[in-house]
């Protein structure tokens, strides 16, 4: 098969689909692999480590949708990427549709077959390809969220960790899942005090075995929510419904229950955000502050630690890639519903549940089309 990866061209985003090394996997396959100069340099690839891969370098995007069936991206395909796909492409990549009608719109336009990374499943119903995205997202929201509560930054100018004699900071993290496992991890790193919040009670129960007791585990309902939303410091939002729009915990109001310099960190953003007040934003101008709460959206918040996350990202997609590759997209969607649930967009149709509940739109049954 002929696969392509273009260079990322959302803002701020250095990761790229393939690594040299996962290159060469595919080519030692048999497959013929065309980058886009200069696709790696993010993370210090450059066009001599593609090629002795066995890819072909071609200096723009145009040639490599040109030349390739299979195009592998990192983020969303941006409006002058979709106007480059057309009825032979399957596009693998993140694309989080929910939030993006536009994007949805220009794919169904395309008659590509638009593959998301997001809502591909395994045997026990777990998103294997979101999960090394959302360990990085979750870890990285502590980091930032404890830059941000700085007071040059406009935080309360809290450290979370505290000193003897001086109380530490408090971190609420709505959501319970690999995102807020993750950022459960580094605030206890941190030093913090620790609170997740869920309305799984087997999930809370899990958690409180896994971290040895030794984090608040709290059941979400509003009488709760408003108690620790009164005393945090961070609050880290961490909730996904796979394919479909987040939910909004914490509104307008609630934020006048809050401490001033307070920040909010919403990782669901690509999904729309999981705060009232949530507005995307970028590595370059990551906040903004509404009633003297510090806001912190970007939506890409893993590509700020490129190097890392794209390592992590192919570890899980290059399998996926190869099946791909080497059984054809039909076939392999055909053979795989895991697979398959990860086909958002399929000849003009909407083929995912949740996205088509976000967006309005009639839901068609994949098999339908793959006939």
């Amino acid at each position: 098969m002929k696969i392509g990866v273009p260079k990322e061209i959302k803002s701020d985003e250095y990761r790229v689909g393939l690594t040299p090394d996962a290159v060469r996997e595919l080519v030692d396959h048999g497959h013929y692999v065309v980058v886009e100069t200069q696709c790696g340099s993010g993370i210090g690839f450059n066009d001599k480590d593609y090629q002795s891969s066995g890819a072909k370098v071609l200096p723009h995007a145009k040639d490599v949708f040109d030349h390739a069936e299979l195009i592998i991206k990192v983020k969303e395909p941006q409006p002058k990427e979709c106007k480059m796909l057309t009825k032979r492409h399957t596009l693998f990549t993140f694309l989080h549709l929910a939030a993006d009608k536009q994007q949805a719109e220009l794919l169904m336009a395309s008659q590509c077959l638009a593959i998301a990374y997001e809502t591909v499943t395994d045997s026990v119903g777990r998103l294997p390809l979101l999960s090394p995205m959302s360990q990085v997202a979750g870890r990285f929201s502590i980091q930032a969220g404890a830059h941000y509560l700085e007071k040059p930054q406009g935080g309360r100018g809290v450290l979370l960790g505290g000193v003897p004699g001086v109380a530490k900071g408090n971190v609420l993290i709505f959501g319970g899942g690999v995102v807020g496992r993750h950022a459960a991890i580094m605030a206890m790193g941190k030093g913090a005090n620790v609170t997740i919040v869920d309305k799984n009670i087997d999930r809370l129960a899990e958690l409180s075995d896994v971290f040895n007791d030794r984090i608040n585990t709290i059941f979400a309902n509003n009488a709760n929510k408003d108690r620790l939303l009164a005393n945090a410091d961070l609050v880290v939002g961490a909730v996904l419904v796979p394919g479909d729009s987040a939910p909004k915990l914490v509104t307008r109001d609630d934020l006048s229950k809050m401490k001033k310099g307070s920040v909010l960190v919403d990782v669901a953003i690509d999904q729309g955000g999981c705060f009232e007040t949530s507005k995307p934003t970028t590595h370059t101008q990551p906040t903004y502050v509404i009633d003297d709460i510090v806001h912190y959206c970007v939506a890409n918040m893993p590509g700020a630690v490129p190097h890392t996350s794209t390592y992590a990202l192919n570890n899980v997609t290059l399998p996926y890639i190869l099946k791909i590759a080497n059984q054809g997209t039909h076939h392999a969607l055909a053979n795989d519903p895991h697979l398959l649930m990860g086909l958002n967009v399929c000849r003009g149709e909407i083929t995912h549940p949740g996205v088509a509940k976000a967006l309005g739109y009639e839901y068609v049954n994949p098999e339908q089309l793959l006939v």
